[in-house]
């Protein structure tokens, strides 16, 4: 069973910096995308950013490019999320989604309906 696990959310002042983790499971380490979408409350889940293990490539949102890095460890089976400069309007429940056993290309804005498999969520919140 493919499991995705979010975890390092919290309450955070402007201008601080969390770091989000994504320990999957469930399948192997091979071709991969996961990447991190964010939903606010009333607004539309969007996505925010993306790796892609079958070609090393990556992609931001322009909202978080320049303060967002995301990275990945196979011998921990986790994907990061390092989020700096953090605004008050990146609060949202931020999740983590995968596709597996697939070549990817990670595209600039990212479609959700082609992730397949979803973690529950972790909630940023970010104060002014």
């Amino acid at each position: 069973e493919v499991r995705l696990v979010e975890s390092g959310g919290g309450l955070v002042q402007g201008g601080g910096s969390l770091r989000l983790s994504c320990a999957a499971s469930g399948f192997t380490f091979d071709d991969y995308a996961i990447a991190w979408f964010r939903q606010a409350p009333g607004k539309e889940r969007e996505g925010v950013s993306c790796f892609s293990s079958s070609d090393g490539s990556t992609s931001y949102a322009d909202s978080v490019k320049g303060r967002f890095t995301i990275s990945s460890d196979n011998r921990q089976n986790t994907v990061y999320l390092q989020m700096n400069s953090l605004k008050p309007e990146d609060t949202a429940v931020y999740y983590c989604a995968a596709i597996i056993h697939q070549k990817y290309t990670c595209p600039r804005a990212l479609n959700v309906y082609r992730f397949n498999f979803w973690g529950q969520g972790t909630q940023v919140t970010v104060s002014s």
